[in-house]
């Protein structure tokens, strides 16, 4: 079969062997458009900037673009539905994406098809001095912008004060990515109820509690498939998500289903098709009450590996086959683990970065323990609170990806290698 084109948008090395590493990977040449670090590690976006010189790229392009893919958040999620559409190649349409991607539309959308997963929510502007008199919701709630990187500009409100401490520094920073999404906003008709709310808006939402878990999957020619459900594993403190598992075993099977079947109802409802996703949920054991918190309109790059060392092959097997046009397909459990974890490693506090695991350090854990892979998000001489797209409130310095024959024993390897690796790092000055 002749060799097929695929264009990725701020394609990592990382990426590139996870890409080659697909069933029939010989038919296929991977290329880069835009640098992942103008796309993805940057404080601020040009939107249009982007598009045009993606654009550029492409057309340049001495040879077909038979398939464009997207494996990052805004603005790479938003740039291939429409770079896509101009080249007649199969994505889910750019209103589908941001009806997704802005927090506010896609509250409203959810609110019209799973009524029942939807939390309480308000839309405020931010730069309104009186912008706490519109929430109609109890301390303490959430308040994030429509659009952010992570959870970056998200806070958990508990009164008064720490509300407008909160918008104080979402004030500052909003605009960063803001404006990039206004611009997307222009490309489409947003319906009346959106008309003021654009891409500086904040939105203000109940806070729930449980166990999170995320069905991924696919929609191809309006039939929706999930091809894994994962664990989304909280620390101690309960802020920040310290490790993914899959496959899912902290809620059970049929709560796994209810996941699902709002998911389908969503994704179809909003006319998300010919592309990859990813939905979050949290479970209230309690109530037995399920609440939708977002959907990710691409496979997860956090999923990779997990599918590839439980099920054989990596969640990238289904975004080229559908960039494609082609029927996605995915093996089941023909890997060589029974279970595997994204872990996260944490610094909390800023401070600057003085030693990182070398090169033989991360031969030394993936022979320690076979399969595991570590992924550096830092270097030497960092700045930890200069790092683009991190939380607001601590710093992840690593990932590590592992295979294990069980649940409890990724929980156990996990601490032990988090503890093992040789960060240091100097509190002077910070």
């Amino acid at each position: 079969m002749a060799e097929k084109n695929i264009h990725v948008l701020g394609m990592t090395e990382v990426q590139r062997h996870e890409l080659e590493t697909v069933t029939g990977a010989e038919r296929f040449a991977f290329h880069n458009v835009l640098d992942y670090e103008r796309l993805v590690e940057t404080a601020e976006i040009d939107f249009e900037e982007l598009l045009a010189d993606a654009r550029k790229e492409l057309d340049a392009f001495d040879g077909t673009v038979d398939a464009i893919i997207a494996h990052w958040d805004f603005p790479v999620s938003v740039m291939v539905p429409i770079l896509a559409a101009e080249r007649g190649l199969p994505a889910p349409s750019l209103e589908s994406v941001l009806k997704c991607e802005h927090k506010y539309w896609s509250r409203l959308e959810q609110r019209a098809s799973i009524p029942e997963c939807v939390p309480g929510f308000a839309a405020f502007d931010p730069f309104d001095d009186d912008a706490l008199s519109t929430i109609d919701l109890e301390f303490p709630f959430w308040v994030k912008p429509v659009k952010a990187h992570s959870s970056n500009l998200g806070f958990k409100i508990e009164d008064e004060a720490g509300f407008h401490e909160a918008i104080a520094e979402v004030r500052e920073h909003i605009e960063e990515i803001g404006d990039a999404f206004d611009a997307a906003l222009s490309l489409v008709d947003l319906p009346p109820e959106m008309q003021r709310w654009g891409g500086n808006t904040c939105l203000a939402e109940q806070f729930v509690q449980g166990t999170q878990a995320a069905p991924e999957g696919t929609s191809f020619r309006g039939t929706v498939r999930i091809h894994g459900v994962l664990d989304m594993h909280k620390d101690a403190d309960g802020t920040s998500f310290d490790r993914l598992d899959y496959p899912a075993s902290s809620v059970p099977e049929s709560v796994q289903q209810r996941m699902i079947e709002a998911t389908e109802r969503y994704i179809q409802h909003v006319g998300f098709d010919n592309g990859c996703f990813n939905s979050e949920f949290m479970w209230d054991e309690e109530q037995d009450k399920l609440w939708m918190i977002e959907v990710n309109t691409r496979i997860s790059q956090s999923h990779s590996d997990l599918f590839a060392k439980v099920d054989g092959a990596s969640n990238h097997e289904v975004a080229i086959d559908i960039a494609l046009g082609q029927e996605p397909r995915m093996p089941h459990r023909k890997g060589d683990f029974a279970v595997a974890a994204q872990c996260m490693v944490f610094h909390d506090g800023d401070a600057v970065v003085t030693r990182v695991p070398s090169e033989e350090d991360i031969a030394a854990l993936a022979e320690r323990h076979p399969g595991t892979v570590l992924t550096l998000q830092l270097q030497e001489g960092d700045r930890l609170s200069e790092l683009a797209g991190q939380d607001s409130y601590r710093y992840v310095v690593a990932k590590f990806y592992l295979g294990a024959e069980n649940h409890e024993e990724l929980g156990r390897l996990h601490a032990q290698i988090a503890r093992e690796l040789p960060f240091e790092f100097s509190t002077a000055n910070s």
